[in-house]
């Protein structure tokens, strides 16, 4: 099925084939089965039927150096308010397009008509280069909180960026395991994220609660620290970058739309709910951390690299019931992993489909009896490991790429919200969704775009002012991300431009819905 080189639609099925429809044609509803035919796609992966939750939890340790805690608290509010009027923008545009392909399909089909296929070729370039880099981010963080532990139980362990190295290693490999071979127990891995998630919120935060001393309500809300920017407002701002990275990924479920019933209704709540719940529990960890974190400067030069670990300590002053609490940070870091390796291949997988990339008929087949794109999640799997070498060079350089992540995703973000705010402003008919913003559609495109706007351009600031910048201590997000941009329009103009003709092309008009009824059918158009 995957080995045509021809792109597959909907019209490509001969109509005396029935039995390849059938084959093609998995599970689903009929609205999902309506709207894939709208969008000229036809179900490849198996519905597993389930919704996306980000669970992913940031050590925070930037956003004390860089604003202290009163400024972790108000920037945790701006990303939260902010993320919010993003991820309602992008909910709408699931509603009305639910694809795995997400932002470059949507630019696809918003954006002006002589500037579809180069801005969706771009920013589905973007999509896979931010994706790729939260794989290996989001494994980072386990690693070296596997290291946290050892260093934190054992005196005579010595941090080496190696060590961590294999550990990052050890959770992608991990995570592809449970892509494959496991790739049915999903669903379930998202279940006992969600469970782990709100239950180890408070078994986390009820110790801190009861045993720590309280830090003066002065301090914690109005003491601000300045990370050596000779500015406290600039060096707060810069901070705010360390509560945006624990509510990236809202939009995760976007990618698994060919996998989710009734993806048009799903997604938009899965993505509120992910980010509202997850904006209120980090919120409110954020506040009980800097009423019990003590000294801010000891606390920061902790052996174990992450301030959340000594914290606990400190207050519990036993080592069990540390190793037992930041096991749950891990765990859900972990399955984290897991899950958004299963969203990177995915936006892959539907690239590849829409031949955006080098390789896309091998990328875009999918496995025939797991159900799922194998060698995506392979490449995917390969790519994460060769990011995670960075970190044997330069642990700089290696968390520019947190940054690259997501700078590459903010824009994705702006350019089809943009688009959307184009197709509002021309006035031009948007397909019927199950989820609307109504009257408050364009002002909070607008807010989002904003939002988007200013946390890309922080995404660029190194963490430290460094006077002289060299090989080793800059911030190398900025570097790459412009190399990944002209990479991808050079491709672009000598080969994509031949081949890719954007999603677009396939999607029917709004005067063709007595056709996508029929197709909805598995009739003759099917």
């Amino acid at each position: 099925m995957g080995q045509s080189a021809e792109r597959r639609t909907f019209e490509m099925i001969d109509d005396e084939d029935d039995q390849a429809r059938k084959d093609l044609i998995k599970y689903g509803n009929e609205h999902d089965k309506r709207d894939m035919a709208r969008m000229g796609k036809i179900q490849e992966m198996r519905f597993w039927a389930f919704a996306r939750f980000s669970c992913a939890r940031g050590s925070r340790s930037s956003a004390l150096a860089n604003g202290g805690s009163a400024g972790l608290i108000y920037t945790w509010l701006i990303a939260w308010a902010g993320f919010n009027a993003v991820y309602a923008s992008m909910a709408e545009m699931a509603s009305v397009a639910p694809t795995t392909g997400g932002q470059y399909h949507w630019v696809s089909e918003f954006a002006p008509p002589g500037y579809q296929a180069f801005l969706s070729y771009v920013v589905g370039w973007l999509g896979v280069l931010g994706w790729q880099t939260l794989v290996t981010s989001i494994a980072f963080q386990a690693g070296t909180e596997i290291q946290g532990l050892l260093a934190l139980n054992y005196d005579t362990y010595v941090f080496e960026r190696w060590h961590g190295t294999m550990f990052v290693i050890a959770i992608i490999v991990f995570a592809f395991i449970f892509n494959t071979l496991l790739a049915s127990r999903l669903n379930l891995v998202e279940g006992a994220i969600l469970v782990v998630h709100i239950f180890g919120f408070f078994c986390m935060l009820v110790p801190l609660w009861v045993l720590a001393p309280r830090t003066p309500s002065r301090i914690v809300w109005t003491q601000f620290h300045d990370g050596g920017w000779n500015n406290t407002g600039l060096s707060t701002l810069i901070g705010l970058i360390t509560s945006v990275l624990p509510l990236l990924g809202a939009d995760a479920s976007v990618h698994m739309a060919e996998e989710v019933q009734d993806a048009a209704r799903t997604l938009p709540q899965s993505m509120m709910w992910s980010i509202n719940l997850n904006g209120l529990m980090g919120w409110l960890t954020a506040i009980t951390f800097c009423y019990c974190i003590g000294d801010l400067d000891e606390v920061l030069k902790t052996k174990t690299g992450y301030p959340f670990i000594q914290v606990i300590f400190n207050v519990t002053k036993s080592y069990p019931a540390t190793n037992f609490l930041t096991s749950i940070v891990l765990l859900m870091a972990t399955f984290s992993c897991v899950t958004i390796m299963a969203s990177a291949s995915r936006q892959m997988f539907a690239f590849g489909r829409d031949k955006g990339l080098p390789g896309s008929n091998w990328l875009s087949q999918v496995h025939p009896t797991l159900g799922v794109p194998v060698n995506s999640v392979v490449v995917s799997t390969i790519i994460s490991i060769l990011l995670s070498l960075i970190n044997i060079g330069s642990t700089v350089a290696f968390n520019s790429l947190v940054s690259l992540g997501s700078g590459t995703l903010m824009v994705s973000y702006i350019v089809c919200i943009g688009c959307f705010i184009w197709r509002r402003h021309r006035g031009e008919a948007i397909p019927p969704a199950k989820f609307s913003l109504g009257a408050w559609a364009l002002p909070v495109n607008i807010i989002a775009i904003c939002y988007l706007s200013l946390v890309f351009i922080i995404a660029f600031f190194p963490a430290v002012p460094v006077p002289i910048l060299d090989a080793k201590s800059m911030n190398w997000s900025s570097v790459i991300f412009t190399l990944v941009v002209l990479w991808a329009m050079a491709y672009y103009f000598i080969w994509s431009r031949h081949v890719y003709e954007g999603p677009v092309m396939f999607v029917k008009k709004t005067g063709d819905a007595a056709d996508v009824s029929r197709a909805s059918e598995q009739s003759k158009t099917l």
